[in-house]
């Protein structure tokens, strides 16, 4: 039978909760064999992940694959799951991270009902949720008032995402082929690569679908986890990296047509170089402050009215403050971002 989406879970060291993320979606599928999982094991030492990819794989030959590879980083082990992939549709969902079942179950009968009508929609979007273990708080991003629900639509008919509502990996479902088309620039061992994943192929997009469920889940609280305050800090290199490659995918203003879509991603990439100002200042690391200015060089060199919008706008000046008490200013800002939404 032919898979009319490919579920990818990139796994380095997941053995204590990949047992959980796999069974979330298998929960969704209700036994169909319409779907497939491709585990990627990158290249994991330390625990039980490999033994378990192949028990899983063993155990639903015909649902899951298990890939092994030496460690390439989570960019590299989604590529790997997309190479793998037998979907018409791709799906990443991280090994800690996990689907709601009610949701699953609803996407994947939207997907089998527009491609049964032929409509060949390019990209799914659902809602994710924010899980804070620690105080077992939820935080819900959906796109409600944005975009429209519940039919294929175009970018001409999004509206005005607010700063926190960006499409996240976490929320898109992209056809296969569009993302193999794509060729998405992910690095190797290099975090934060689902910021390339979630808008590099978006003009490449024809037609959305957006459903108004909340499906993926978003585990959010380790010490160690890459969203952390003090882990962004000290990849704040790795930052940089991800949104070079970013600023070098497009001259926005000329190569995006419809005014919507690039109003979104030019927002989405003034919020990539915020996020470089910001924790270029917190970082201890003694060049971090150098390769800001020479991002900011590199910007102005490359595309000047990118660098007008994000140096010379309200966010721009305020995040690039240059005195003690403007940073200070700066860092308060964004922490009180940070309790509000929980994004970190």
């Amino acid at each position: 039978m032919s898979k009319i989406i490919t579920f990818a879970i990139p796994c380095y060291n997941s053995a204590d909760y990949m047992d959980h993320c796999i069974q979330s979606i298998l929960d969704g599928a209700d036994g169909a064999t319409d779907i497939q999982i491709v585990i990627v094991d990158d290249g994991s030492q330390k625990d039980d992940t490999p033994a378990k990819a192949d028990e899983w794989a063993a155990k639903l030959p015909d649902i899951i694959t298990a890939v092994h590879q030496e460690n390439g980083g989570h960019g590299i082990a989604v590529l790997t799951g997309l190479a793998n992939a037998q979907g018409t549709f791709f799906k990443v969902v991280d090994s800690d991270d996990w689907l709601d079942a009610d949701a699953t179950r609803l996407l994947l009968q939207k997907i089998r009902e527009t491609e049964a009508a032929e409509a060949h929609v390019d990209l799914f979007i659902t809602n994710y949720v924010y899980e804070h273990t620690v105080d077992d708080t939820r935080h819900v991003v959906d796109y409600a008032h944005v975009l429209p629900e519940d039919r294929v639509f175009g970018w001409h008919e999004i509206g005005h995402f607010f700063i926190s509502q960006n499409l996240l990996m976490h929320a898109l479902c992209y056809r296969t082929s569009v993302l193999r088309e794509a060729n998405v620039p992910l690095p190797a061992h290099t975090f934060y690569v689902d910021n390339i994943y979630a808008w590099q192929p978006l003009p490449r997009c024809q037609n959305l679908y957006y459903l108004n469920v909340d499906l993926y889940r978003y585990f959010i609280g380790r010490e160690d986890q890459s969203v952390n305050e003090k882990v962004m800090a000290s990849r704040i290199d790795q930052q940089m990296r991800i949104t070079r490659i970013m600023m070098e995918s497009y001259h926005l203003y000329q190569d995006i047509q419809i005014a919507q879509l690039r109003s979104y991603m030019v927002n989405y990439f003034l919020l990539m170089m915020l996020i470089c100002t910001i924790f270029a200042k917190l970082s201890e690391q003694p060049d971090a402050r150098e390769n800001l200015a020479q991002l900011w060089h590199d910007l102005h060199e490359y595309d000047r009215r990118m660098w007008r919008r994000c140096r010379l706008g309200l966010l721009g000046l305020g995040a690039n403050l240059g005195t003690p008490v403007g940073e200070k200013i700066t860092i308060s800002l964004y922490r009180l971002a940070s309790r509000i939404v929980k994004f970190n």
